[in-house]
Parts: C-alpha cells; structure tokens; sequence
C-alpha cells in the first residue's frame, strides 16, 4: 500500500452491486479512491467483456464449469482494472502538460491549498535548471486513487460441485472472493462490511499480501466497516492476533447511509466520532502491540513504526461545512460520499431511466424497507424499476423472483438446502402458509416485500454500459441514502469534487436537515416504529430494549445541544434552526410510552 498522501480527503464507497463496479476505471486517474463490490463474479465476468472489447483487449471468458471459476473472474476482472488505471495514470503524468486535459482536470478536482498545487505554481516559475528537478519531484507526489474491493461478510454461501457435494470451505462466497482480490493486481484494500465473520478472517491469514514486507508495509490492506467503538475494537483484536492490520476503519452512520441499515442500540454519529476521537491512540497501541506480538510469534516480518492508521466517517453528509467540521473537530482522516455521487455519470454506473426516477422522486419516496432476503432492513427507492415489477409480480399472483445466482439463499424453513426467501419458491410456500390461516397479514406483507438484490443491484452497469443483462433481467433495484433526497439533477464530477471542498456550492434543497439532525430523525422514526410494533418475545426484554435505545438517544440530543453552545459547527442559520430541531426531537423520543403488551404472534 503505497504511504503517499492521498490526494483527496473523499473516497466514494460500495453502492449496490452494479453502482461502482467500475468507478475505479473513472476516477482512480485522478487520485480519487473507490469501492467496487466483488460479490457477483457474473457481473464482473459481464463487465470485463464489456471493458475488453471496449479497450481492445483480449477476451478469453471463464466458465461456470472451470474449478475456481469465482475467485479466477474477480481476479481477471480487478487486473483489467488496475491495467486500465494504470494507463490511463501513465498518460496523465508524462504526456505534455500544456496540452494535457486529463493532467489539468487532475489539478481542477484537487482542494485548494493542497501540497501539489503549491509544488505546481512553484513549476510554473523556476528557472529551466530547476524545472526539471521539480517536475520530478511534482510526479513523484502524484497518485492513483486505489481500487479497493468490498465484502459483505454474511454473503457466504457454502457452494457445491456439479453433483451437489459441498465443496470445501475456501470455495464458499465471501472466501473465494477474498483470493481472487489477494491473487489479483489491483493496489488497494478490502472493505469487510456487515460484521464478522471468523471463518473469513481466519482465512485473510492465508496471504502474505496481507502481512508486512521488509520494509514493514503492506501491499493490500485491510479495511473495516464499523458502526461503533466497541465493534472496531472487537473485530480490530480479532485480526490483530493473527497478525493482520486494519489499516482504516470506516465508521457508517447506522440508518443515515445507502444499501443494508445495521442501527445501532440508539448511539448517535456525534457521540460515536467522539468515542473514537478520545480514544484513537488507545486503539492504534492496543492494535500494534497486539500485531506484533502475533507477527514475531508467526515469524513473520513486522510492522513498520507508524503503519497507516485511518479513522474516516461515511453517511449523509451534504456540504462542505459539515464534511469539513467532520474531517477537522473530530480529526478525522477522510470521509466517503456515496449517494450524491449517483447523480454523477462520469463516477458511477446508474441506467438513464434510473437517473430520471431518481429526479422525479418525492423525498417519501426514499424509505427503509424490507426488500432485503438477510433480514435487515435496506435503504429503498418506491418508484424504482425493481419496485415496479415486485409489486407487479405480485398484482398477477406470481410473488418472488426467479433465483438464478443465488448469493442471498440463507433460508432452511422449508428445504434442506437453504432457498432465498425473494424467490418464487420460497414466496409460494410462504403463501400456503398464508391461506391455511397459519400466519398473519403482517407477515406475509413482509415476505412479500423482498426483493432479488442479486439481479436490481447488478442491472443498472449493464444497462449504462448500452448492453442488455443476461436473461433480460433488466429491472434495477437502488438503495439511496435519504440524503440523496435533498439532491436533484445530474452533476460533474468537477461539479461534486467543488461541492465537497466548497469551492461551489450544488443547489441543494433549502429543507435540507444538518448531517447530524437528519440521523437523529432517522433513529426517532425508527424508535417510534419499534414502540409500536407488536411485540412477539418477552416484553421485559423488550421494555428493557426500548429504554436502553430511548436514553441513549436522550444522551446523544444532550451532546449535540452542548455542542451547539460551545463549538461553531456551522452557520448561525442552521445552528439555530438546529436548536429548535433537538429540542422537538427530544420532547417526541420523551412522549413514547411504556409499559407494551404482548400479543401473541
């Protein structure tokens, strides 16, 4: 992993299956850094014939049928990417710069007052002799964005041979496609998401990609997504005493975010980021001391003395006040920007019709449903082209879809071998149930209410790219965070880079709730939906739950209300607008009432 500054303080994180599988291949010139799922090897197979034949090179496709067919497509895939990237960064740096779009639009999209800009100016002016010099020294500090990948941990299907035997562990999902980014070429990390999964970090001890070289650095480097303190440091010791380092850790709002939502117990962004801010060196220590042990004990070479160590936030944020109050009150390395970037063609794969929906949505129409076959609740656009043919699939009464990849099968209710609860099948048994009185309406609204992810994520690359997805399964599903409700229109890339350095400010809608009051009303709908669901375990338990979530919320509205009287986190306006909203917010979280009754599901 190369230790340069990055040259921007945003990355843009996984969305979707489809939504950033090539993200790289646009902006890592620019030194922008990016997160490409690598979940679906039939996407990735479909996107590197599309890139192939679109770079002339060479095509030689994988089959279904070759042993290790999976983890052998995101490796062919990811080196096609870094291959790309790479020549396109060459260009960039050694082409004349005068002449040069790609090497000025690099410099556009930098901030202002950035190191490189000052080297730049500084060119422009010296005298022959020390041009050269620092010309060099100029393409030395340069730097491609990374090409970091993401697996979602609970995507780990046991796989099976042709005659239905289970393969061995290493060829499950979330393993195979760990090997296929530690065999392949592409410079960046892999983002563990959606919490631990011990059989695939265990694994992770398998690649020396993953443990120090001679010089104490780390050529991929291992990334992860937390919503909390106590989760960073669990999942960080975790790996830590196999001797693997975490080299960032990716804290996400628990609802304020696209895709899966994992809410936290009621704690709030502010408080979290807080945690993390007093307690970093504590962590960083506890982590290093704990690695190294475990690399001397393994035999292995050891870190370096200061290896790379980030804490970056992602989720909701909108303007460039509050990514800059973020990045400097709390001390943060970076922070990612993922819904706002949908509206951004030159970084992401949305279909145009997508992009048009997107437009005409009302802000109710982003939601948090059930759509998800894991169980956890998924951030949801109604008038999606997936949403459409759900519901009318359901209109004909053929609820549930058919189940081709099969990444999301966890469900053994009915069968031996588990079935996806989005599926046709699974949705026709569940209906039987249904008519035979032996659940209720709520129920099967809710299993009627799951979608295929594995076909809606993966559509919209496809469909941008001018091709038509395998079977013509061409309906899209997008999981927007409801910040991109306050968006509207498409934008440049130079437009959204502006946007977050403030150097321009995008219309954005004036009903725009500050990044931390939007959470805040996130989790009070949450809280009230739950107060207000039918309780079907112990009403202690869940009494005891609701109590816990209410004043952890009362204790994160306190934070932010001394905050506001001590720390000028934006303008007067808003702080004040602000103060009128927590306090509102706290009277509704105080009115929810106890005691439950239990009803018998």
């Amino acid at each position: 992993m190369s230790h340069q500054t990055t040259a921007h303080s945003f990355h843009i994180p996984v969305m979707g299956l489809g939504y950033t599988v090539d993200t790289p291949i646009k902006v890592a010139k620019y030194g922008i850094s990016s997160v490409v799922s690598i979940m679906d090897d039939h996407l990735l197979e479909d996107m590197r014939k599309i890139y192939s034949t679109k770079f002339v090179r060479e095509f030689i496709p994988i089959s279904g049928k070759e042993e290790d067919y999976r983890a052998k497509r995101i490796t062919a895939y990811l080196d096609l990417t870094q291959s790309l990237v790479e020549e396109q960064f060459n260009k960039l740096v050694n082409k004349d710069w005068d002449k040069n779009f790609e090497f000025q639009k690099y410099l556009e999209l930098l901030p202002e007052n950035t190191v490189l800009l000052d080297l730049f100016a500084k060119i422009q002016t010296a005298s022959e002799d020390e041009k050269f010099q620092l010309k060099e020294e100029f393409k030395s500090k340069l730097s491609m964005g990374a090409i970091d990948v993401n697996i979602m941990t609970k995507v780990d299907k046991i796989n099976s041979d042709k005659s239905g035997n289970d393969l061995p562990r290493e060829y499950s999902d979330a393993l195979s496609a760990l090997r296929g980014f530690a065999n392949s070429k592409a410079n960046g990390s892999v983002v563990f998401s959606a919490g631990m999964n011990p059989a695939l970090y265990g694994y992770a001890e398998q690649f020396s990609e993953f443990y120090p070289n001679q010089f104490g650095e780390i050529s991929k480097g291992i990334i992860l997504k937390v919503s909390d303190y106590r989760s960073a440091l669990i999942q960080g010791k975790f790996l830590a005493k196999k001797g693997l380092w975490i080299s960032e850790f990716r804290i996400e709002s628990g609802l304020n975010c696209g895709g899966h939502a994992f809410a936290t117990d009621g704690f709030l962004i502010g408080p979290i980021l807080e945690e993390f801010k007093t307690k970093r060196n504590e962590l960083f220590q506890s982590l290093y001391e704990t690695c190294q042990n475990a690399l001397e004990s393994k035999g292995l070479r050891t870190l370096s003395e200061s290896p790379t160590f980030k804490i970056t936030y992602q989720g909701g944020i909108g303007t460039a006040s509050e990514d800059s109050f973020l990045r400097e009150y709390y001390e943060l390395d970076g922070t990612g920007w993922g819904s706002p970037f949908l509206l951004v063609p030159e970084a992401t794969s949305v279909d145009d019709e997508t992009l048009d929906r997107l437009f005409q949505a009302k802000k109710s129409d982003f939601y948090l449903s059930h759509a998800s076959p894991l169980g956890v609740p998924f951030n949801n656009l109604r008038t999606s082209s997936g949403e459409e043919q759900r519901v009318a699939r359901i209109e004909k009464n053929r609820s549930g879809s058919p189940c081709y990849k099969k990444f999301l099968i966890n469900n053994t209710e009915f069968t031996d071998k588990p079935i996806c609860t989005a599926s046709r099948q699974y949705q026709n048994l569940k209906s039987k149930q249904f008519e035979a009185g032996e659940i209720d309406v709520e129920e099967m609204e809710k299993v009627k209410a799951k979608d295929c992810l594995c076909e809606g994520l993966s559509a919209p690359a496809i469909l941008a790219a001018g091709e038509t997805p395998r079977r013509n399964l061409s309906a899209v599903t997008i999981c927007p965070g409801p910040n991109l409700a306050y968006f509207k229109g498409t934008y440049t890339l130079k437009e959204m880079a502006d946007h977050i350095y403030g150097k321009f400010a995008l219309k954005v809608d004036m009903e725009r709730p500050h990044v931390f009051v939007k959470e805040l009303q996130l989790y009070v709908a949450y809280l009230k939906n739950e107060f207000e669901t039918k309780i079907t375990e112990k009403v202690a338990k869940k009494e005891a739950y609701l109590e816990k979530f209410r004043s952890n919320l009362i204790e994160g509205v306190s934070y932010y209300q001394d905050m506001i009287n001590s720390v000028q986190l934006d303008s007067e306006d808003i702080l004040n607008k602000m103060k009128g909203q927590f306090l509102s917010l706290k009277n509704e979280i105080e009115s929810f009432s106890l005691p439950l009754k239990a009803e018998i599901a």
